[in-house]
């Protein structure tokens, strides 16, 4: 139905935090999983197989509508997760790909039995290292922060056998040897930064770094990404062949990286194969089926806490959010934890009535609209900054949560840092927000550096030129704001979003024209632009149908794949960021992380945008449920009541 926003009869210009349009809320809503993970080299390598994403940002600490009544656990059982359409996962050795790098590989298959060196994130209120569940101790730093010793706590594979530092020497030899194929590799970083890996013992394993690096940020963006892999079993080049040392040679690596990623990619045997049966994590597949339906069992020699109450744990598909839904609210559906679309938000007191409760999580993740500095036309008018503010003072963020969200299923995004979970490095000034919704602000903007701004249609510059009132460097005399805004279609409330924001900006003399394409289109079109393309005509884009970057594997959040020299999409150039990166990267502490959120929240790379929690519906009988912001799943927590 309309929505038309008025507050004890003043205007919605005069009512902070509602939209001053009235548009459709009839929005196909987002999904709770289909999310994709740590972006990659020219930062869209790692999300273009993601097309489904539907999921959200931040993270709050998962309330849920009903709080379940006490009961007694009951040991056993099996619960039944519903996966988001389309989502579905397909491939399993843990060493992803850019075309495999999505949370339904690691989070849905992978990390159940595979775990990383480090886990991070205690429910759905922190991202902070997990001591309790990791593999080893906390890093220990020496050498002026330029050696890195690692200490393994004791975990076995499930033959028996240790996981030994040979296993993290195992991983790191296949990573150097085929970092071109890893997703999340960036030339200079992780692991070009690491000079050697050294098992100095069965369970201490010694990195030497090319120079000190601030270990936060190391711990938390780089070590995270290994995962110790049993060198015992998967130490081959053929499956007729002999476990050895292959991986100590460089060739030798590659002939591994190639005889792993090829049984990896035969879907049919995941269950059978007994390469994947040696898992060091809580969980062993039992079955696999390439249409989404997977089951995991208990694995019996798991060595961490806590070990899975349950019997089994089971993922099935669905052909739409609207087929879940239904299955959910018929309140015989087997489902034990499904999602709420967040168009059906009207109607969650129906799987409330289906014996389900809501629980809200999110990802620790940011939103934005993706700028183009480098397109020929409108590069210069992006350029300016004032410009950028006045894009930003047009973006109701708080109205559009009420209107298109119904007030409960999302948040603002203000700045480059994930806003929630509260962490030490959100700066005052993201916080407070540098730029609430303003029509009237937005027109002074343009007013007062050369621009005419008429009753209707897109503002023109009068007064060209460099001075502080006139319209900047490379504008042109009589050129009118106008940009064309590509967003990924599939998501109603992001529709709805866009659409509110368009007429917003529209009353402040900048025309928006909006253009939806499909994801994978939207990311296609989307690419960073080299100084001499002759091509480079997107403005404006976004595919963030809830959150655009996940930063769930890299749980300091310091910005260096998204808006450093030379890998940020939008070819944005600033020397004061580069050196607030830079900082946060070297130097130890959370005062340059501060620094670089306050600088970004201000100068505005991107164009931020709300955060959309995912809606999940949990059953009654089924406790000890909660949702990492990191996107990972913890089903190993969960347990039947009676």
């Amino acid at each position: 139905m309309p929505l038309r926003w008025t507050v004890g009869g003043r205007s919605n210009d005069e009512v902070r935090g509602a939209p001053s349009s009235v548009v459709r809320a009839s929005g196909r809503g987002g999904s709770t999983r289909g999310r994709w993970r740590r972006r990659t080299a020219g930062v869209l390598a790692g999300v273009a197989l993601a097309a489904t994403a539907l999921a959200a940002c931040g993270s709050a600490g998962s309330p849920s509508a009903t709080k379940p009544a006490s009961a007694s656990p009951v040991k056993g059982g099996t619960a039944v997760l519903a996966l988001t359409p389309g989502e579905v996962p397909n491939y399993i050795f843990p060493f992803v790909s850019g075309a495999t790098n999505t949370v339904v590989n690691t989070a849905n298959l992978q990390y159940l039995m595979y775990r990383p060196l480090y886990w991070f994130g205690v429910g759905n209120s922190s991202v902070a290292l997990n001591t309790s569940e990791s593999l080893a101790a906390p890093p220990v730093y020496s050498d002026g922060y330029r050696t890195v010793t690692i200490h393994l706590r004791n975990f076995r594979w499930s033959d028996g056998v240790s996981v030994t530092s040979r296993d993290v020497v195992f991983w790191m030899n296949l990573l150097k040897a085929n970092k071109t194929d890893w997703a999340s590799y960036i030339p200079g970083e992780f692991p070009d930064n690491v000079a050697s890996t050294v098992a100095a013992g069965p369970s201490t394993v010694v990195l030497h770094l090319i120079r000190a690096y601030n270990p936060e940020w190391f711990t938390n963006n780089e070590l995270s990404q290994i995962i110790p892999i049993p060198q015992q079993v998967w130490d081959r080049t053929s499956t007729s062949g002999k476990v050895g040392d292959w991986d100590l040679t460089t060739s030798g690596a590659r002939a591994v990286y190639k005889y792993l990623n090829a049984e990896s990619e035969q879907l049919s045997t995941y269950a059978t194969n007994p390469l994947w049966q040696v898992v060091d994590g809580p969980w062993k597949l039992k079955s696999f089926n390439a249409d989404g339906h997977l089951s995991f069992v208990p694995n019996p020699g798991y060595s961490g806490a806590p070990k899975a109450r349950l019997a089994s744990f089971v993922e099935v598909p669905f052909t739409s959010t609207a087929a879940e839904f239904s299955d959910l609210a018929s309140g015989h559906s087997g489902i034990s934890v499904g999602y709420l679309p967040l168009h059906d938000l009207p109607a969650q007191s129906q799987l409330t009535a289906a014996g389900y409760r809501l629980v809200r999580a999110a990802s620790y993740a940011i939103n934005f609209i993706q700028i183009n500095f480098d397109n020929p036309t409108v590069g210069p008018l992006f350029r300016q900054l004032y410009v950028r503010q006045a894009l930003q003072r047009v973006m109701d963020q708080p109205g559009q949560v009420q209107a298109f969200l119904h007030g409960i299923g999302g948040y603002p995004d203000y700045g480059p840092i994930p806003p929630l979970p509260s962490s030490p490095y959100l700066s005052p000034v993201q916080e407070k927000n540098p730029y609430p919704f303003s029509i009237t602000a937005a027109r002074q903007l343009l007013t007062t550096h050369g621009w005419s701004v008429p009753a209707s249609g897109p503002a023109t510059c009068t007064d060209p030129g460099t001075g502080p009132a006139q319209c900047g460097a490379g504008v042109r005399a009589g050129q009118a704001l106008s940009f064309n805004l590509l967003y990924a279609s599939g998501s109603d409330y992001l529709a709805n979003e866009l659409a509110n924001y368009q007429s917003d900006a529209a009353r402040a003399g900048i025309v928006l024209n909006l253009k939806s394409e499909s994801f994978n289109s939207v990311i296609g079109a989307i690419s960073q632009c080299s100084p001499h393309q002759a091509d480079c005509s997107w403005q404006l884009g976004t595919w963030g149908i809830g959150g655009a970057w996940l930063f769930g594997n890299d749980p300091y959040p310091s910005g260096e794949q998204l808006f450093s020299l030379g890998s940020n999409t939008g070819s944005w150039v600033d020397p004061t960021a580069e050196r607030l990166i830079q900082a946060t990267n070297f130097s130890p502490g959370t005062a340059n992380m501060r620094a670089y959120d306050a600088y970004l929240s201000v100068q505005l790379p991107v164009i931020f945008q709300l955060c959309a929690y995912s809606l999940n519906e949990v059953a009654s009988n089924l406790r000890g449920v909660s949702f990492l912001a990191t996107g990972n799943l913890t089903p190993e927590n969960w347990y039947f009541v009676k």
